[in-house]
């Protein structure tokens, strides 16, 4: 009977799931949301957008247990040197602080988030990526992709994180560790962050491919593609 009922659950969630991804590309299939509006960044709240002063949980039913005793973060691909980091090795890096905003695509975005993690600049500089390597994979311990630049991921306001309010990050908004990517809708900084693979050909991720924009700048709003 229990492996009838946990058969059920998973086929249960993998329904639910289902539903999500299917609701979410009729979303880009109907420009859900879109302005049609363009703005600078000197203007804080793209187009589009409402403040919020909670932190919506946007997931697909589906949060991965990622222990810290089991936790790897690989970094490879062209690079001069691939590393594969436990959780103490990441937390030996050097650790920063800082505040920034972030957009979601589905339109809501938040002020004045703190933040603390390792700069993607140091990652950066201990793989040394080739110079063919013109965009960034993420893998997610859920399977899940996306994809940006290297020059987009090689800026001083890119981090991966693990404490958000003074708190270590909860699982169902990415923790133990997830990318951040501020200048970008919030997709495009991946949740439970497991690889970090650098491509020379650019390779677009689970919603880029489901009618998704590629860039996904808010100011932009490049919502869809």
């Amino acid at each position: 009977m229990a492996e009838a009922d946990e058969a059920g659950k998973v086929t249960m969630l993998g329904r639910i799931k289902e539903k999500l991804i299917e609701r979410k590309v009729g979303w880009a299939r109907d420009g859900r949301l879109l302005t049609g509006k363009t703005a600078a960044p000197e203007q804080r709240l793209p187009p589009g957008q409402r403040l919020v002063r909670d932190w919506p949980v946007l997931d697909l039913g589906v949060q991965p247990e990622v222990t810290l005793a089991a936790f790897r973060l690989d970094l490879d691909g062209a690079v001069e040197q691939m590393e594969s980091l436990s959780w103490d090795a990441f937390l030996a890096l050097p650790q920063v602080e800082s505040i920034c905003d972030i957009h979601c695509v589905t339109q809501w975005s938040r002020y004045d988030n703190h933040w603390q993690g390792v700069a993607a600049r140091t990652l950066i500089e201990r793989v040394r990526p080739h110079a063919d390597a013109e965009h960034v994979v993420f893998h997610s311990y859920d399977g899940y992709t996306t994809n940006v630049r290297l020059d987009q991921f090689d800026q001083p306001d890119v981090f991966l994180v693990h404490r958000w309010e003074g708190k270590p990050i909860p699982s169902e908004h990415g923790g133990p560790l997830r990318v951040l990517i501020p200048r970008l809708y919030f997709w495009k900084s991946a949740k439970w962050i497991r690889r970090i693979e650098f491509v020379a050909r650019d390779r677009p991720g689970f919603w880029e491919v489901r009618g998704y924009h590629n860039n996904a700048d808010p100011w932009l709003e490049e919502r869809y593609g």
